[in-house]
């Protein structure tokens, strides 16, 4: 996958993720789990959005500028690692605002899987 795809892909889940985050929050489903990001949204969507977006934008920017340094791509693959676990997150509860629990059921028990296995092992 190159460069450039990896970071406009970066952008595009920033924007969903800020868009979703607004949805969820304004229809009491969930909250905002960063402070300074519920802070800012607190302020209005607009800011919000657009704060997420300049820092999504530079943060792309910056990845896809610096991509021949081996820090550069491993933090490339992190912050997309991460988003595709929030849009996992998003899609649980969009689900959960929908009625349905099944995912939130999934997400706890994967979520209990390593301390159930590590108990195995005592």
């Amino acid at each position: 996958m190159g460069t450039l795809y990896k970071s406009l892909l970066l952008f595009a889940m920033n924007v969903l993720d800020a868009q979703l985050t607004i949805l969820w929050v304004r229809l009491e489903v969930a909250t905002e789990g960063n402070g300074l990001m519920a802070r800012i949204l607190g302020l209005g969507e607009a800011p919000f959005l657009g704060f997420k977006l300049v820092v999504g934008a530079f943060a792309a920017y910056v990845l896809y500028r610096c991509a021949e340094l081996p820090l550069a791509r491993r933090g490339m693959g992190l912050v997309l690692g991460i988003y595709l676990a929030l849009m996992m997150i998003h899609v649980a509860t969009g689900f959960s605002a929908l009625g349905w629990q099944a995912p939130g059921t999934v997400v706890a028990y994967l979520g209990n899987l390593p301390a159930a296995f590590l108990a195995s092992l005592s």
